[in-house]
């Protein structure tokens, strides 16, 4: 791409090495256009100056969440983040998510968080019921709909200062999964219980519900308000209602249908 009138330079900083090196932010100067955004410009730097860049991406239409990773400080897919936005008199400098362990330059491996869905119980429809058969209400179907849109980015689990500067030694399933969660068990036709691994494998109460993760989500999922929220009030009644704790202690305590294993990759509960 020639440099003439039409194109200005852009400067990125962008982070380049592993894990056994280190890595440096390495500077480049970007001929840019107009509606650029910063994977155009990864890409130019790759045709043009560092064939051997890393960089996870697919669609180019935030949609298949593959291409985030930190600009200027902040989570984002980088298919979705115009230059022109961005400010002019610094350097743009493009980083690999820190939550997940570095694989090389702007990759990271997010393998965890696969290993944390298949702890969650998956839908579990009634028995007795034949899908034809049931009936819910538009209201309940659009509540879980807004789940689904999740295009599984993890930006919000990057941005969460639980993960990302591993503030516990318990497990955290992060707010990802807990909107996962929240999409089964808002379900209507759901019959599974995940509270108690909600409140223990999960680690819901570790989240202080600062917001953080609502802000980075490209899909504007609710993730706090409409997700999180109503599974910390479902633990509450469950296990600190006065009267289901009396409830407990005389009939005792309702089988569990979530999964009590704890997360791969995180201690347990008591440490080990």
């Amino acid at each position: 791409m020639p440099v003439g009138r039409t194109h200005r330079l852009r400067h990125l900083r962008v982070f380049r090495g592993t894990p056994e090196d280190g890595g440096e932010l390495v500077e480049y100067s970007v001929p840019v256009q107009e509606g650029m955004v910063v994977l155009d410009a990864l890409h130019w730097i790759q045709a043009n100056r560092a064939p051997d860049l890393a960089v996870r991406w697919n669609c180019k239409a935030a949609k298949c969440g593959s291409c985030s990773a930190e600009v200027n400080g902040r989570p984002t897919l980088t298919c979705k983040t115009r230059l022109s936005d961005l400010p002019e008199d610094i350097p743009v400098q493009v980083e690999p998510m820190r939550t997940f362990p570095l694989v090389r330059d702007l990759v990271t491996d997010v393998s965890w968080n696969y290993e944390v869905n298949r702890r969650i119980t998956p839908f579990t429809p009634p028995e007795d019921a034949p899908e034809e058969a049931w009936r819910w209400q538009q209201e309940d179907i659009e509540r879980v709909q807004e789940f689904r849109k999740c295009i599984e980015c993890f930006l919000c689990q990057d941005i969460c200062h639980v993960l990302r500067n591993h503030e516990t030694r318990n497990p955290f399933m992060g707010p990802r999964f807990l909107v996962r969660a929240a999409g089964l068990e808002l379900h209507p036709m759901d019959r599974a219980d995940r509270t108690p691994y909600l409140r223990d494998g999960g680690g819901i109460g570790y989240c202080n519900i600062t917001k953080c993760c609502t802000e980075v989500c490209p899909e504007h999922i609710k993730i706090t308000d409409n997700a999180i929220i109503p599974l910390k009030e479902r633990v509450a009644d469950t296990y600190y209602d006065p009267v289901q704790v009396a409830w407990r202690k005389l009939f005792g305590r309702r089988s569990e249908g979530g999964s009590g294993q704890p997360i791969p990759g995180q201690p347990s509960a008591d440490g080990s």
